[in-house]
């Protein structure tokens, strides 16, 4: 949502005077709806505010030069292997002779 689509201000909902007529709505009613519908309005800007300034951050941030990353990584292979290995080991350990012979 573009800020230029947006019609009212919460200045704009407080100043509103509407006519009153015979058969009318609680002019209370009316101006605690307004009231709760204003606060709402204010944390809504705010909120948008505060996105927008995150947005410009994250857009900054991602287009300086990325730092090196000093994490080490193993060759997968290698990991992947250990960690079969040691797998079979355990699966030897918890179901015993039976289970390593119908391995094949």
């Amino acid at each position: 949502m573009s800020m230029n689509q947006v019609h009212l201000t919460s200045k704009d909902i407080l100043d509103k005077d509407f006519k009153t007529a015979m058969r009318g709505y609680n002019q209370e009613e009316v101006d605690e709806f307004l009231d709760l519908i204003i606060q709402d309005y204010d944390l809504f800007k705010q909120e948008i505010n505060r996105l927008q300034q995150e947005n410009e951050q994250l857009r900054k941030t991602s287009t300086e030069k990325p730092k090196a990353r000093s994490v080490q990584t193993a060759p997968n292979h290698q990991v992947n292997y250990d960690v079969l290995k040691r797998l079979s080991n355990l699966e030897k350990a918890v179901f015993g002779k039976k289970f390593a012979d119908s391995e094949g």
